[in-house]
């Protein structure tokens, strides 16, 4: 079967149900691009409705602004704390952390372990040592600094022990 206009285009020859099929099969496509396009936009209409629930567009921008403030302020607290924690380590530099103590009997006839030394030192190893000696006369007590782990005047025994015991050997 042939038709004016198939042949007015130059396809006299091509048989016509080749073309319905042809045209099927697109209109097929297409009907199958259109499905998908719903789907995504019942999709998206879903979310829609989730993110709008409850709200309206101007109460929507308010809340949006709002988070953006409280962002701002988490910031800005999120940095004070920094320079807190950071003012705070510079001065627990020079606080006292270590501590090393010994008891000790200091003259045998007093009997008990009441005399003590005691040792404490920054993290940079500065600090004094207290020696308490206790004896039937009394008690006296010494002190004697340390600069970098170290005691310019010479340590007894138990003095030595306790810086030991201070820097952590």
């Amino acid at each position: 079967m042939s038709s004016g206009l198939m042949e007015s285009m130059g396809l006299g020859g091509l048989d016509i149900a080749y073309v319905l099929i042809g045209m099927l099969v697109f209109i097929l496509v297409l009907l199958v691009l259109i499905i998908i396009q719903f789907s995504k936009v019942s999709k998206l209409q879903k979310k829609l409705a989730k993110f709008m629930k409850g709200k309206e567009a101007k109460s929507l921008e308010e809340e949006i602004e709002g988070l953006y403030k409280d962002n701002d302020f988490i910031k800005k607290e999120s940095d004070k704390n920094r320079k807190d924690i950071r003012d705070i380590q510079k001065r627990l530099e020079y606080c006292y952390q270590k501590v090393g103590i010994v008891k000790y009997d200091a003259f045998s006839q007093m009997g008990g372990q009441l005399s003590f030394c005691i040792a404490l030192l920054n993290e940079k190893d500065d600090g004094f040592i207290l020696n308490s000696v206790q004896s039937s006369d009394g008690c006296y007590t010494y002190t004697k600094e340390v600069k970098k782990g170290e005691c310019a005047i010479t340590l007894g025994a138990e003095e030595k022990e306790a810086l030991d015991k201070a820097i952590g050997y």
